[in-house]
């Protein structure tokens, strides 16, 4: 395992305002939704400072992949601080040859509905093979990484563990240090920055496709990071501890990212990761409320411009629910009536969710205490009467068994801030013990 560059100090950008800015009394203000980019193009971006990992590798002269037979995992917001697709870059670099494409979840253009399976395909701008990793295949087969040296990687995660793409990066590792074929990881910014470490562990029992880490439901590390975590560390990837000490895993990491910096200081524009997470918003949603929308009767906003960010319960008004959410103090929220309209032009009522006091904030605190609400809205308590497909769904995203546990034998007295508090306290422990594979300060 090898590192190619360092990376340099970037003075942090005062643009959380408008994070803030609607946690003000009264409605809040609607805006219009924004307009998707075409597959492989953003606007250029020319206020950062911060150099990715594409750009790093092509400041270098592609020093890191010259000659070489290269396949690229990656999706729409794989792109350069230029918004240039890494897929455009890595074709126009001389010495090396970009042999296919591989695409995780939502697929090569990214708008393939969440858990659809995507099929192989031809990508239509380029020409070349496109596998996807999201459908028959969930790694890369042998037949496909016999006609690559390496296998780059360039995808934008957003810090959450159940969130996919960390998943399909593990499992590609899997299949090269199988294959013995070079893993090169590209770096991104974790959107919700270095240093926020939050939730369950995942119980090794329980990974799988949405959690393959054991590592805490907010986890605080950049792709690269938990790349040289699953490198370094045994049972993470599935491979013999043999094979992953003789696998071979490099990567670029950026300039100019610091641990303390949020997506919005980083002066990059946010390419949609997802048809949902489409700003750093419902980046911060989905981290927030996602679990918490779970099997709990609990509804959150799909697609611009609320996604993950407006809850509501069947029967309960927004005003109750404001004043069931006030009461509990959680701190670092605000909760707000607001009216809107869906995907369909339908109105819709319910409660926007602001994180108003980021460095008080426990991003996921909000979903377990929306849980045990479930419990008081639908006596006795709905988790036992869950489906056993439906039990493993809600299970493999949480992580906790103790947490399962605790939820069905204990429903609406169900100790949330014990829990908390016992995670808070494994959370650092985690913090401390990953701080060896940490890139940046």
């Amino acid at each position: 395992m090898r590192l190619v560059c360092g990376f340099a100090r970037l003075a942090i950008l005062s643009l959380l305002v408008p994070l803030f800015a609607l946690c003000s009394s009264g409605t809040a203000p609607l805006r219009s939704a924004p307009q998707r980019p075409a597959p492989f193009f953003v606007p250029p971006v020319l206020t950062s400072s911060v150099m990715l990992g594409i750009d790093v590798l092509e400041s270098e002269g592609f020093a890191a992949v010259r000659g070489k037979r290269l396949g690229l995992l990656t999706h729409p917001a794989g792109v350069n601080r230029y918004g240039v697709s890494t897929v455009d870059v890595l074709r126009r670099a001389p010495g090396l040859k970009l042999v296919c494409l591989f695409a995780p979840e939502h697929g090569i253009y990214g708008t393939e509905a969440a858990s659809a399976n995507v099929e192989d395909t031809v990508d239509r701008r380029t020409g070349l093979p496109v596998y996807s990793l999201h459908g028959k295949n969930r790694k890369p087969t042998r037949e496909q990484l016999k006609t690559i040296d390496a296998l780059v990687i360039d995808l934008q995660d957003i810090g959450v563990r159940s969130y996919s793409f960390s998943v399909a990066m593990r499992y590609a590792m899997d299949a090269c240090f199988l294959a013995g074929v070079e893993v090169i990881v590209l770096d991104r910014p974790n959107p919700l920055g270095g240093l926020k470490v939050d939730g369950p562990m995942l119980d090794r029992e329980l990974m799988s496709g949405v959690g393959a880490f054991p590592v805490p439901y907010v986890h605080g590390l950049t792709m690269g990071e938990l790349a040289r975590l699953a490198a370094s560390e045994p049972g993470i990837l599935d491979v013999p501890d043999s094979v992953r000490r003789r696998g071979r895993l490099t990567v670029v990491p950026m300039r100019g990212w610091r641990r303390d910096m949020l997506w919005p200081d980083t002066g990059l524009n946010f390419v949609a990761t997802s048809p949902s997470v489409d700003d750093f918003h419902a980046v911060v949603g989905y981290a927030m409320i996602g679990l918490g929308c779970e099997e709990t009767g609990f509804s959150h906003s799909m697609g611009p411009p609320y996604s993950f960010q407006i809850i509501s319960f069947s029967g309960r008004s927004p005003d109750q629910l404001i004043r069931d959410l006030d009461a509990l103090r959680l701190p670092g929220l605000c909760f707000q009536k607001v009216t809107t309209t869906d995907g369909s032009g339908r109105l819709i009522g319910g409660v926007l969710v602001r994180v108003s006091d980021w460095n008080a904030w426990n991003p996921s605190e909000l979903s377990f205490h929306l849980m045990r609400q479930s419990c008081r809205y639908r006596p006795p308590n709905p988790f036992l009467s869950l489906a056993n497909i439906d039990v493993s769904k809600f299970n493999r995203h949480v992580g906790s068994v103790a947490w399962w546990n605790a939820l069905r034998r204990n429903g609406a007295q169900v100790d949330v801030e014990g829990m908390q508090r016992e995670w808070r306290a494994r959370a650092r422990l985690y913090q401390e013990q990953t701080r060896k594979y940490w890139l940046y300060r």
